[in-house]
């Protein structure tokens, strides 16, 4: 009778002694912590997506690094910085070092808002027709399309001008600034050039000069005049009021319509060497200016 090579316990080798077989990995979710993929089967292995959370972390920055990063130190000077108290986050005080920042928190240096990114400030001399928005769901054209090239950095008009109005609008990220400008407390002055639809009287002229109420509010003008050698229907007006279409309805409250409205000079600045609808950067001692006022 012939020998089975073969015995339910196992298999024989060449030399007659039995081979048990390896025990088969358990099915289901354990892994062998040894395992390792071969190099070449590597590429095979597909990365695992990251998470919302995950996402989320990648975009959060030390908060000594976001002060470096706004330009008012080194990372080592912030670091005393923050010890000191010098460093508020969401209008907490932050101690706390390696303390990281979120992309919305709103971060302030001694109780002044920062940004990380570069302070830029642009100057435009908007034309007739465009309105002044980041965008228009009517498809109507913006400032932004006038600036789009100015800057990487994303930046924001000061103000508004009406679509009909000309001259002068500035656009910044600097949020201190813009506050500063538009906060009616700094009495920003901005002069304007009107073209009025008939000749001024001069007790019409005389009247605009004085303070008055206009729709249940005082009105304070600066300064009023006729434009030297220029017809008596254009005027210069100059005003630190910051309310919606101020100039237009002083004059439509006198019964006189304005035809072109133009702001040649906002807080200093003016349109020297600046044609209609294009734009440039402020000089050092422009941004200076504003930071003085």
């Amino acid at each position: 009778m012939t020998t089975n090579k073969f015995s339910s316990r196992g298999r024989q080798d060449k030399k007659g002694n039995s081979k048990t077989k390896k025990p088969k990995r358990a099915s289901g979710n354990t892994k062998d912590k040894n395992f390792r993929p071969h190099p070449q089967k590597l590429k095979n292995y597909k990365v695992k997506p990251s998470t919302s959370i995950e996402n989320k972390k990648s975009d959060e920055i030390r908060l000594n690094k976001y002060i470096a990063n706004s330009g008012i130190c080194s990372r080592r000077e912030a670091d005393k910085f923050i010890k000191s108290g010098s460093a508020s986050v969401n209008g907490k005080i932050i101690t706390e070092m390696g303390y990281k920042v979120k992309p919305d928190d709103e971060v302030r240096f001694d109780d002044a808002l920062i940004s990380p990114e570069s302070k830029r400030y642009v100057l435009l001399n908007k034309p007739k027709n465009f309105i002044t928005t980041m965008d228009d769901e009517r498809g109507r054209k913006t400032v932004m399309e006038l600036i789009q090239t100015a800057t990487k950095e994303r930046i924001y008009p000061v103000g508004r001008l009406d679509r009909g109005t000309t001259g002068l609008l500035l656009f910044t990220n600097d949020g201190e600034i813009a506050k500063k400008l538009t906060h009616p407390k700094h009495q920003v002055k901005k002069l304007y050039h009107v073209t009025l639809d008939k000749k001024l009287a001069m007790r019409d002229l005389q009247k605009i000069s004085e303070n008055f109420v206009l729709d249940g509010k005082m009105v304070f003008i600066d300064k009023v005049s006729y434009i030297e050698n220029k017809p008596k229907n254009e005027i210069g007006i100059e005003i630190h009021s910051g309310r919606n279409r101020i100039v237009r309805r002083v004059f439509e409250h006198f019964d006189y319509n304005v035809i072109k409205l133009d702001r040649v000079i906002f807080a200093g600045l003016t349109k020297k060497n600046l044609s209609r609808g294009v734009w440039r950067h402020l000089t050092q001692q422009e941004i200076n200016n504003l930071k003085m006022l």
